[in-house]
């Protein structure tokens, strides 16, 4: 396996529901555009669903996110998702490579990804691994 580190910066926009069944659901819809730096040199666009309780501090989101760049110099774009849950504060998250999303010089990649947010700094750490069998 192997580890790549560092930053990136978020940008979140809200987003209408577009049909009757979204509207009715009563989900927070995000759009995602987010730049990473450090061994990760790419930028990515996806969308999120949400629900949160800010009195309890629980709530719970899904995201896609596409993610078109260089990974520790390798150029080529791969799919993010996201699962993440908060019981009264105490949090989980999951965010995986999705299988077979790899394309290019990251076709067959896999892996997780973890992030930290402290001082309102967002840090990234991917762990991948490539098969070179694809």
């Amino acid at each position: 396996m192997h580890q790549a580190t560092g930053s990136f910066d978020v940008k979140m926009a809200p987003q209408k529901a577009d049909n009757p069944q979204a509207e009715a659901a009563g989900l927070g819809r995000m759009s995602l555009d987010k730049q990473y730096h450090g061994d990760l040199e790419a930028t990515s666009q996806g969308e999120m669903l949400s629900v949160l309780d800010r009195q309890k501090g629980s709530g719970g989101y899904v995201a896609m996110e596409r993610v078109t760049g260089k990974l520790q110099g390798r150029s080529g774009s791969f799919v993010l998702q996201h699962n993440a849950t908060m019981n009264h504060g105490m949090p989980y998250l999951n965010i995986i490579v999705v299988p077979d999303s790899g394309t290019g010089e990251l076709t067959g990649i896999s892996g997780s990804m973890t992030i930290r947010i402290e001082g309102g700094q967002h840090s990234y750490d991917l762990e991948y691994a490539i098969d070179s069998g694809h």
